[in-house]
C-alpha cells in the first residue's frame, strides 16, 4: 500500500504526451485548494464593497472614491493575460505560490493604511495578487482532470465565486460595523497563510514540455501600456471626466495606438504572452466574442438593477441588496449545472451556448418589461432566468477554451478569456451608463407635463435630469420639496406630479438598458452557432497535443 507522499512523488516525476491522470487523493486536496484560493481571491474583492464609506469617512478622499474598486479591477485585468502565457511556460504553481504572497503582503499594508493614497496603491497591488490566483486556479482545473471532466469543476469554480460575492458584501459590512474596515483585510492575511502552506505541500507542478523558455518582456509592457489607458478611461469617462473630455479621449486615443503595437510585438515573439494563434482558430475567436458579450451582460445588469429597485420601486439599499440576491444563486446554479450537463453529454459546446445564451437573451427582455408595478415574484423570477443563463454560459466557454487549445497555450486561452470577460464589463458599465444617462433625460422631457414645468423655477428642471437624487434619497425628495416652496410652487400635487414624471423617466431609462443588454445577449446567441466546427459533427475536438512533465 503506497502513501499519499509516495503517490506524490510518483506524479511529479512522470512525463508525458497529452494529459496525465494524477493520483485521485492528490487531485482531490489540490482541487480543495484551489476552491479556498478562488473563494479567497473573490472575498478580498468582493468584501470591500460594504467598507468603502467607512474608509472615505476615516482617511477622507471622498472624490477618488471610485479608484478604489478601479484599482483592484484594472491591474488584476492586466495582470490575467500575463500570468496565463507565463505560467503555460512554468507551469501554475509557482502564480499561485507568488500570487498568494503578493495578495497577502498588500492585505497587511492595507490593513495598517492610514491615507487614501495607500489604500489605493496597496489595492492595486492587491488587484495584482488577485488577478495571479484567480488565473492560476482557472487554468489548473486543465492541469487536473481531463477534458470531459473540466465543465463540472469550472462550475463548480464559478460556484465558489459566485457563493463568495454573496458572503462577501456581507461580511464586510458586519465587520465593518462591529470591529474596524482594516480587519476586513487583516483577516485574509490569517486565513491566505495556511493555504499557501498547504499550495506549497500538495499542488502538483505541471509544466509543458516546451524546448523554449523565453519571457516575452517586450510583450508584457506593451500589453500594460496598451489595456491600462483604455480601462481608466472606461471607468472615468461619464463618472469624473465627460466622455468628450482630453483625459478621456486622450487616453483612449494613446491605449489604441498602442494595443496596434502590441499585435505588432506579440506577432514577432518567440514565445508571445497572449497567442495570436489563439483568434485565427474560428472556434477560439468566437468564443471569445461570446465571453466579451457575456460580460457586458453581467456588469451592466449588476450595476443598473439596484438603481431600478432603489429609484423606481422606492425600496432602501438594504432591500436593494436583498432583491438582488436571487441573481446571484441564479449564476452559481446556472454555472453548476450546465458544468454537470456538459461532463455527461459531452462537448456539443455550441449547443450548450445556445441554450444559456437564450436564457440570459430572454431575462434581459424580461426585465426591460418590468416598471413600478411588477410584482416581487417576477422580478425574482426574471433575475434567476438571467442568472442561469449568464452562469452557464461562463462555465461552458471556459471548458469549450480550454478543451480546443494546444496544452501549452492552455493558460493563454483561459487566461484571454478572463481578460476579455473584464474587458467586456468595463465596455458593459460605460456603454449603458451612457444609454441611460441620455435616456432619462429625453424621458423627463417627454414625461414632465407643461403645468409642472411652468411652476418650477428656471434651471431646477435641468439640474434634476442631471442628477435625480430626489428618486434614490428621502432627504433629497424632503429639500426639493423645500425648493419648491420657496420659490411659490408649494402645491403637493405639483411636487408630486414632477416626482412621479422622473420615476416614470427613470423607469424609461432602465428598460431601454435592458433592451440594449437583451439585444447584446442576443447576439451572443448567434456567436453561439459560430462555435459549431465545419467538420459537422457537434463536438469540438481536444487538441491536447503538447508534452507535458511533472516536477
Amino acid at each position: 500500500m503506497t502513501s499519499a507522499s509516495d503517490e506524490k512523488s510518483d506524479a511529479d516525476l512522470c512525463q508525458t504526451t497529452g494529459f496525465v491522470q494524477l493520483p485521485r487523493r492528490q487531485v482531490a486536496v489540490s482541487m480543495t485548494c484551489v476552491n479556498l484560493v478562488m473563494f479567497l481571491a473573490a472575498l478580498g474583492q468582493t468584501t470591500v464593497a460594504t467598507a468603502l464609506p467607512s474608509i472615505v469617512a476615516d482617511l477622507g478622499g471622498f472624490d477618488r472614491y471610485v479608484w478604489i474598486a478601479t484599482a483592484y479591477m484594472v491591474a488584476a485585468t492586466v495582470t490575467a493575460p500575463i500570468a496565463g502565457g507565463l505560467s503555460d511556460l512554468y507551469g501554475r504553481k509557482p502564480f499561485f505560490i507568488f500570487g498568494l504572497v503578493v495578495f497577502i503582503v498588500s492585505s497587511a499594508l492595507l490593513g495598517v493604511s492610514q491615507s487614501m493614497s495607500a489604500v489605493i496603491a496597496f489595492r492595486a497591488v492587491q488587484g495584482i495578487g488577485g488577478g495571479l490566483v484567480m488565473t492560476a486556479s482557472l487554468v489548473s482545473v486543465a492541469d487536473l482532470y481531463p477534458p470531459e471532466e473540466r465543465g463540472k469543476y469550472q462550475g463548480s469554480l464559478a460556484g465558489v465565486f459566485g457563493v463568495a460575492s454573496i458572503v462577501g458584501p456581507v461580511v464586510g459590512g458586519y465587520i465593518t460595523h462591529h470591529f474596524h474596515w482594516n480587519w476586513i483585510f487583516l483577516l485574509n492575511v490569517i486565513f491566505a497563510l495556511p493555504i499557501l502552506l498547504l499550495i506549497i505541500w500538495v499542488f502538483p507542478r505541471v509544466i509543458p514540455n516546451i524546448t523554449t523558455r523565453k519571457p516575452d518582456y517586450l510583450g508584457m509592457i506593451s500589453l500594460a501600456v496598451a489595456v491600462v489607458p483604455v480601462l481608466l478611461a472606461l471607468s472615468f469617462g461619464g463618472v469624473q471626466y465627460a466622455w468628450s473630455s482630453p483625459q478621456c479621449l486622450g487616453l483612449m486615443a494613446f491605449g489604441l495606438a498602442m494595443a496596434v503595437a502590441f499585435v505588432v510585438v506579440e506577432s514577432r515573439a518567440e514565445s508571445p504572452i497572449m497567442s495570436l494563434r489563439l483568434y485565427t482558430d474560428r472556434f477560439v475567436a468566437s468564443a471569445m466574442m461570446v465571453m466579451l458579450l457575456t460580460g457586458f451582460i453581467l456588469y451592466g445588469s449588476l450595476l443598473f438593477l439596484p438603481l431600478f429597485f432603489q429609484g423606481v420601486l422606492g425600496v432602501s439599499a438594504a432591500a436593494s441588496g436583498r432583491l438582488l440576491v436571487p441573481m446571484l444563486p441564479g449564476i452559481v446554479g446556472g454555472a453548476i449545472l450546465f458544468g454537470l450537463l456538459l461532463s455527461r453529454t459531452g462537448g456539443r459546446f455550441w449547443l450548450h451556448v445556445l441554450v444559456t445564451t437564450t436564457l440570459a437573451a430572454v431575462g434581459m427582455y424580461l426585465m426591460s418589461t418590468m416598471n413600478e408595478a411588477t410584482g416581487v415574484f417576477r422580478i425574482v423570477s426574471y433575475l434567476v432566468l438571467a442568472g442561469v443563463g449568464i452562469g452557464g454560459t461562463l462555465t461552458v466557454l471556459s471548458a469549450a477554451i480550454q478543451n480546443s487549445v494546444p496544452f501549452s497555450l492552455v493558460g493563454a486561452g483561459t487566461s484571454a478569456s478572463q481578460f476579455w470577460r473584464s474587458v467586456g464589463g468595463m465596455m458593459g458599465l460605460a456603454v449603458m451608463g451612457a444609454v441611460l444617462v441620455q435616456s432619462f433625460r429625453l424621458k423627463v422631457e417627454a414625461r414632465v407635463p407643461d403645468e409642472v414645468r411652468a411652476a418650477l423655477p428656471a434651471g431646477l428642471l435641468d439640474s434634476v435630469k442631471e442628477n435625480p437624487q430626489a428618486l434614490l434619497n428621502p432627504a433629497e425628495a424632503e429639500a426639493l420639496r423645500e425648493v419648491l416652496a420657496e420659490a411659490g410652487s408649494d402645491d403637493s400635487l405639483i411636487i408630486d406630479s414632477l416626482l412621479d414624471s422622473l420615476n416614470a423617466a427613470l423607469a424609461d431609462g432602465l428598460s431601454n438598458v435592458f433592451t440594449v443588454l437583451a439585444v447584446v445577449a442576443t447576439l451572443s446567441c448567434a456567436g453561439a452557432l459560430l462555435l459549431r466546427v465545419q467538420t459537422g459533427t457537434d463536438n469540438r475536438p481536444n487538441t491536447l497535443v503538447s508534452q507535458r512533465r511533472f516536477v
